[in-house]
């Protein structure tokens, strides 16, 4: 692996992290009390900088490492959350992205120093915070130091204070150590709460040695240290007593917070206890040595008979809930690393160019099946049909290989809606459903600038702000609603709000004012609606920096119909507004239904196809007056592709209808002949042809001969207009008429 490759994945691997920062940062802001989300906080950016350090990007490292500072005193407890440190975690976690981007400039140097300036004034504000923390404020958990504790028999702790157990061995005194020195010097570090000296050892006054110590202590200690400084006191008697030491009750949950923020990079059990100081190294080797002298006694050749947490906590070192806690994580660490393993990263281009041979096998393919059907051999047709079968799979298990959910573009919007609320003094809350739909990679990446239009609009035009919102019954925060799901193997997403909805009146007079229609036109709701799409509309009161330029609607049509989709729009006055965008699942190999038009064939995804019929020769009339046929009492709008085309000479004598169906709108396609389903790999026109009415695509048949691929969708809107306009121009005649 070069070098190159591994900075890709850094960079990858970063930015995947400060998307988990900002979820739980804009998380935390609703819930300031969410330890697991501090945790996670400080996690992504201690991972930040630790992989910025193997890198040697010392502004990265710097600059995380201050960020680091501040996390760890909110994990402490010594800095409260509120909405003015989220939005400073916001806008550090937005300069090391910066400082990610200035990574792949040409000369990173400069991009480096030019961002040294941002990074510095952010770096001062994360120290105003930590310069604000008063000395010696006592850290979450930590009893404060006029409380008052107490201790009752039997070496139970039922106090807030650290417990410690001694027992002396017979010859300490003989070896010139006073343990009363050893508990003086405890007090320098902190408050002995209480002491009871137990005498269970002492023989009676015959049997006893005036040179040997009977002595046992129980003490309750209350002071900010670790457990490996207080077992320090104890030193020079480690080989002469027996030592028990016990966090006090309050310090029980930040010792298992502290456990699971562990990084998931070991999965013994007594080695998490030791890093979270859970543990010291001598109760960790004393109780690895009891384990191999008890595995030595069964005999056991292969795992640990005995468990090394049940050990610790038989020796009283430890608390049987820590162990249950870094059991559950060890647990965790095993099965993320199981997960890790069954995935591995490729390259965007290796499975572009992975789908393209897929496309090239699909194409080939259906050449071999049309030589077969020439030769009428039977085992020819055979094994042509066995390699379509398999060809098909590998089509569709290479397609899957770009299929992500979608899910991560949503996730993206969270910070765009808090910002954009509190610039506007909106209230907004973002509701996300259907994240687990899964699309196209290439798809997802163009579909974050529509959705982002589409987003700010109703976040600035549709929802009201809180007091109108309040005069019209509503709750003051606003609703804001992203769904994803799947609907005849293409995908719709719908961008949904509560708010006061289009006002039909004041869309048509832009309308008019502008040229886009006539105040005599009688247009349906959807087709007002939709004029919001077209080049330079606005119907904003004033200029922002928001809305009010008339670019953003018009943009989203065209990239949704550069990727063979369409918008629809529903609005309901006072209740809100919905704009669903329907996609194809990729834009790569369909399934495609063949029809031919003279000469030439043309082809529409099969999806869409809801029936073929052959007109009677009566209706073969009526098409050609009218224009429609009664479809099982419903009026079915038509379309000549013969005349649509201008394709010269006559018709075939059995013409047949393609009914076809988009957006719930149906149609029928009126073509010579029928040729049947085709795997249709879809080929781009080019920039001559990338603009042909009807038109969306090519692809190669077995033959070797070019088919376009049909524009169902604009052919769909087309037909019906046109049968509205009809309609319309009927009804004004007989209108006429009675007159």
């Amino acid at each position: 692996m070069n070098l190159e490759h591994v900075q890709q994945t850094f960079l990858a691997e970063c930015r995947e992290l400060l998307r988990e920062m900002e979820t739980g940062l804009l998380q935390l802001e609703k819930s300031p009390d969410d330890a697991e989300g501090i945790n996670a906080v400080f996690r992504a950016a201690h991972t930040i900088k630790g992989s910025s350090g193997v890198f040697s990007f010392d502004a990265i490292v710097d600059f995380t490492h201050a960020m680091e500072g501040l996390l760890e005193e909110v994990r402490s407890g010594r800095i409260a959350i509120d909405k003015d440190l989220i939005a400073l975690l916001l806008k550090c976690g937005d300069h090391v992205s910066s400082l990610l981007d200035c990574l792949a400039a040409d000369d990173t140097r400069e991009a480096f120093d030019q961002d040294r300036e941002a990074g510095a004034v952010l770096v001062k504000k994360l120290n105003g915070y930590l310069d604000a923390v008063p000395a010696g404020l006592p850290a979450v958990g930590e009893p404060p130091p006029d409380q008052k504790l107490q201790r009752f028999g039997g070496g139970q702790v039922t106090s807030d204070s650290w417990h410690i157990s001694l027992r002396f061995d017979r010859d300490v005194l003989r070896h010139g150590i006073d343990p009363l020195s050893m508990v003086r010097y405890l007090a320098t570090l902190g408050e002995i709460v209480a002491l009871n000296a137990l005498f269970d050892a002492m023989p009676e006054a015959r049997d006893m040695d005036a040179e040997s110590c009977y002595l046992g202590l129980e003490i309750d200690f209350s002071g900010n240290v670790s457990k490996e400084a207080i077992e320090s006191v104890f030193e020079h008697v480690r080989d002469a007593c027996a030592i028990r030491i016990l966090p006090p009750h309050s310090r029980i949950f930040d010792y298992i917070e502290l456990i699971n923020s562990l990084p998931e990079d070991n999965a013994r059990l007594g080695e998490l206890l030791l890093t979270s100081g859970v543990l010291t190294k001598r109760e960790l080797q004393e109780g690895l040595r009891l384990q191999q002298s008890l595995d030595a006694k069964t005999r056991s050749g292969g795992e640990h008979n005995h468990k090394i947490g049940e050990i610790l906590v038989g020796q009283g070192v430890v608390q049987n809930e820590l162990v249950d806690a870094a059991v559950e994580k060890q647990d965790l660490i095993k099965k993320n690393k199981a997960l890790e393993n069954s995935f591995i990263r490729v390259r965007a281009d290796k499975l572009d160019e992975l789908i393209n041979l897929v496309g090239e096998l699909v194409i080939a393919s259906a050449g071999v099946n049309l030589v077969a059907r020439r030769a009428a051999h039977a085992e020819m047709l055979e094994r042509a049909s066995t390699m379509e079968r398999l060809i098909a799979e590998v089509r569709d298990g290479a397609l899957k290989l770009r299929m992500v959910p979608i899910g991560e573009t949503f996730d993206r919007f969270h910070r765009v809606v808090r910002d954009l609320g509190r610039d506007l003094g909106k209230e907004v809350e973002l509701v996300l459903s259907g994240a687990e739909t899964e699309l196209d990679k290439s798809m997802v990446e163009k579909i974050s600038d529509p959705l982002m239009h589409l987003v700010r609009n109703a976040i600035d035009h549709g929802i009201e702000p809180a007091a109108v919102r309040a005069q019209r019954g509503k709750p003051a925060s606003g609703r804001l609603r992203l769904n994803a799901y799947h609907e005849s193997r293409g995908i719709v997403i719908e961008v949904m709000d509560d708010g006061g909805g289009l006002d039909r009146d004041k869309i048509m007079k832009g309308a008019v004012e502008r040229g886009l229609a006539t105040a005599e036109q009688a247009l349906s709701d959807q087709e007002v609606f939709h004029l919001i799409m077209e080049p330079g509309f606005s119907t904003a009161d004033e200029v922002t920096s928001v809305s009010g330029r008339g670019v953003g609607m018009d943009v989203v049509r065209r990239n949704v119909e550069s990727l063979r989709g369409s918008v629809s729009i529903d609005s309901a006055p006072g209740e809100g507004t919905t704009i669903a965008i329907r996609l194809p699942l990729t834009l790569a190999i369909i399934d495609g239904f063949v029809v031919g038009v003279g000469s030439a064939a043309y082809v529409m995804p099969l999806e869409m196809v809801v029936e073929c019929m052959e007109p009677s020769g009566e209706d073969r009339a009526r098409i050609r007056e009218s224009g429609y046929i009664n479809l099982r009492g419903e009026v079915l709008p038509l379309l000549r592709l013969r005349d649509m085309f201008e394709v010269r000479g006559e018709p075939g004598k059995r013409e047949n209808i393609v009914v076809v169906q988009y957006g719930g709108q149906q149609a029928g396609f009126v073509v010579d002949a029928l040729m049947g389903e085709f795997q249709t790999v879809i080929k781009p026109l080019g920039k001559l042809f990338e603009r042909l009415s009807g038109i969306s695509g090519s692809t190669i048949l077995g033959t070797g001969e070019v088919a376009l691929i049909l524009d169902v969708q604009a052919l769909v809107q087309r037909t019906v207009g046109a049968e509205a306009a009809r309609e319309k121009s009927a009804g004004e005649y007989r209108l006429l008429e009675r007159r």
